[in-house]
């Protein structure tokens, strides 16, 4: 059960105070391993998600222009959280009936640039 990752040359668990593991029973000694072996499981463990939260803090640092759209709008949103607030406020400001008014004029322009940048 005692990983040999956890366990000095002598049998003894790294970690563990010499003078108790001299003083502990065989019962207590197996104890005392199990332990060792959880701190030394728990160890890779933080250490694993810290890897990765660091891969993942750094993975997004820009939006790519040949991923889908939702990606995009994700990514996006990721990197510049308060440009989208202030477009979220100003269109509630604005009010549906003039944000549909403006969409109807705007989508066939976008339409129309898209299909440009695609031949």
């Amino acid at each position: 059960m005692a990983d040999s990752k956890s366990t000095s040359s002598a049998g003894i668990p790294i970690g563990v105070d010499l003078a108790l593991w001299e003083r502990a029973t065989p019962a207590q000694q197996k104890v005392l391993r199990r332990i060792a072996v959880q701190r030394e499981r728990l160890r890779a463990r933080a250490a694993a998600h810290a890897q990765a939260r660091a891969l993942a803090s750094t993975q997004e640092t820009r939006v790519r222009p040949d991923a889908p759209l939702v990606e995009r709008i994700v990514s996006f949103t990721r990197l510049h959280p308060i440009a989208v607030a202030a477009a979220g406020a100003a269109a509630v400001v604005v009010g549906p009936r003039k944000l549909f008014r403006l969409g109807s004029v705007l989508l066939p322009w976008i339409l129309k640039l898209q299909q440009k940048s695609r031949s």
